[in-house]
């Protein structure tokens, strides 16, 4: 883990750009002694940023998840730069767990009328000034040759790029923060998810093209630790669209990475994926979706029959929207 004195270690550096670097101790040296710089964005560049948009399919407002319960406990507030537990980025938003360090959930916004092309290059991942780096998972966790796990991006680099080109640039920078990130294997992060929201999109209406997405891991007490982490087991995607013939649609999947985390090593077709109701989502996470069941096809199913509904997904074919 990454450690900071504290909020003041950050605050003193942020004056003059937009990121700044700073000295922090390595866990991954013995008792923490070596010295390594990361690169911490200012609280105040983020101004401006407009975040998740509930309003931002037409006549359907989606508002970002409510933490339930307990996990209303574990909800990181922003310590600087901001009020609330909303940390807004272009064109999308996250919201940190305090015991994981990591996001709980992420919400962001597509267009795909307006999408832009931006090659992704070395972009180095930073961490948010509005929290204590202590606060965020870091490259401790990721770095070191052969090391199977990715800096699994949560809001997908591409979702968010569109609109101006300035716009969709800055949407491009923000990704690589590391309250966007969350430890996955490889091939989940870069083959599972990967065509899932274009695939989605598809079926959107022609005049619209917009897509809700939200992402985040499932926490459970028996994740798999590593390298003072614990690593989800697996992680979910819940969908919102206005599909092709103007009905509201929502949807939801899972993905297990279970099998390659025992000896957190590559095992192909390890990574199954499911389509799954809001409900298991909800109950497993506990967040709530607030109605976004009722435009859900697996969620009125099991209301209807009393059982748990879910298909694994072989191909994006099989997705039902």
């Amino acid at each position: 883990m990454l450690h900071l004195g504290g909020a003041d270690g950050i605050a003193e550096g942020l004056e003059a750009a937009e990121t700044v670097e700073i000295e922090v101790a390595s866990a991954l040296e013995a008792a923490g002694t070596k010295k390594i710089r990361v690169q911490v964005s200012k609280p105040e560049s983020f101004a401006g940023r407009d975040g998740y948009r509930p309003d931002f399919l037409d006549g359907w407002p989606i508002p970002l998840p409510e933490p339930q319960g307990s996990l209303k406990n574990d909800v990181r507030r922003l310590r600087r730069g901001g009020d609330g537990y909303e940390l807004k980025y272009q064109h999308f938003s996250t919201v940190q767990s305090i015991s994981r360090r990591m996001p709980m959930f992420v919400g962001v916004n597509i267009d795909g009328s307006k999408e832009r092309k931006i090659v992704r290059t070395s972009t180095p991942w930073r961490f948010d000034g509005r929290l204590d780096v202590a606060d965020q998972i870091g490259d401790d966790v990721y770095s070191e040759e052969n090391n199977v796990l990715d800096r699994g991006h949560m809001v997908r680099r591409e979702d968010p790029i569109w609109g101006p080109m300035k716009t969709a640039a800055q949407a491009n920078i923000d990704t690589f923060h590391f309250t966007n990130a969350a430890p996955q294997m490889a091939a989940v992060n870069q083959r599972t998810w990967l065509g899932l929201e274009q695939y989605i999109l598809r079926n959107t209406r022609d005049d619209n093209m917009a897509v809700t997405v939200f992402t985040g891991p499932v926490f459970t007490d028996d994740d798999f630790p590593y390298r003072g982490a614990l690593v989800p087991k697996s992680f979910w995607k819940v969908v919102a669209v206005v599909t092709d013939d103007g009905r509201p649609s929502a949807t939801a999947y899972e993905v297990s990475q279970e099998s390659a985390l025992s000896a957190l090593e590559f095992v192909f077709g390890a990574y199954q994926t499911f389509q799954v109701s809001i409900r298991e989502i909800e109950e497993k996470t506990s967040l709530s979706f607030g109605d976004l069941a009722k435009y859900d096809g697996f969620s009125a199913t099991e209301r209807t029959h009393g059982k748990r509904t879910r298909a694994r997904l072989e191909s994006l074919e099989m997705v039902r929207v």
